[in-house]
């Protein structure tokens, strides 16, 4: 039987006593840990480190209604613990209305936080197992499938409902070459097939939308005489 990965927990807490004593109580369990002080850091922990698990102070200065919950749920379903003050009970309904998993009420136990952590993650380990992705991510670029929402560096772009088609059918279909008259029967139908026109006004629109430089994409990329397609490593 094969080693059992390391769980990884990020924790955006800002007071420094209560950081301190969960890092060392949560690497005592064998958990791997990443930590941050403030939203900025933190949403950046996030992207890079991929934690299996977010324990989030929301009460962190300068902070307004559980922004930085509202950013991570943007583009992440990883599980969140919120740790609130005993009178909370307004934003503890709000985290878990924005997405929030769990919460506890500070001051708490290493046994309690261990024992949420656990329940939190045989969750998400039990929904994984049955259920199909509800986001998908190109880079910067998020596709919440449940919303019908695209975020570009945690910012929400508008598309119609056809440019949404449009990217998702791609992303689904990442590292191949989608030929134009596929794409125009998929997303347009049948009747489509021999009107190219529709496919690249969609896609120069789409550009504009969700490119740095729509003269010169980094993400959605034409095969010249094909198709389009996007980078399976992108």
């Amino acid at each position: 039987m094969g080693k059992q990965t390391k769980k990884k927990i990020l924790i955006i807490e800002n007071d420094l006593k209560t950081l301190e004593w969960i890092t060392t109580g949560l690497q005592k369990e064998k958990f791997g840990v990443c930590t941050a002080t403030e939203r900025v850091s933190g949403l950046r922990a996030a992207y890079a480190h991929q934690p299996d698990l977010v324990i989030l102070n929301p009460t962190i200065p300068g902070e307004t209604d559980l922004d930085t919950l509202r950013y991570l749920r943007e583009w992440t379903d990883v599980p969140i613990i919120l740790l609130m003050p005993i009178s909370s009970t307004d934003e503890i309904e709000q985290g878990l209305a924005l997405g929030a998993d769990d919460y506890l009420i500070k001051p708490f136990g290493m046994i309690e936080l261990v024992a949420h952590i656990q329940t939190c993650l045989r969750h998400a380990a039990a929904i994984a197992g049955i259920s199909q992705p509800t986001r998908l991510c190109v880079g910067n670029l998020t596709i919440d499938l449940m919303r019908h929402r695209v975020t570009v560096h945690q910012h929400v772009v508008e598309l119609s409902p056809v440019e949404f088609q449009l990217l998702e059918y791609l992303a689904r279909h990442r590292g191949e070459v989608i030929e134009n008259r596929v794409l125009l029967r998929e997303i347009w139908g049948p009747d489509y097939s021999d009107q190219p026109d529709c496919l690249q006004l969609s896609i120069r629109y789409l550009r504009k939308k969700i490119e740095r430089d729509p003269a010169h994409p980094e993400i959605l990329k034409t095969a010249r005489g094909s198709g389009y397609y996007i980078e399976a490593s992108h």
